[in-house]
């Protein structure tokens, strides 16, 4: 089964380590993919809110009895 994991931060940098820290717990056998997005949304004058996201995809964990 795909299951994703859905990460999003105002700041680039924030991103990069919610994902690194995340892909840590993931055997490489389950991850299969990350989406990446970027939104700029205009506030005010002269001035914009800017959201990252990323989308990862990963097989779950197989149960162990």
């Amino acid at each position: 089964m795909i299951q994703v994991k859905v990460i999003d931060c105002e700041h680039e940098k924030d991103l990069e380590e919610e994902v690194n820290k995340f892909l840590k717990t993931l055997d490489d056998n389950r991850f299969v993919d990350i989406k990446f997005n970027v939104a700029a949304i205009p506030e005010e004058v002269d001035a914009q809110i800017y959201c990252f996201s990323a989308m990862i995809l990963y097989k779950k964990a197989a149960k162990t009895s």
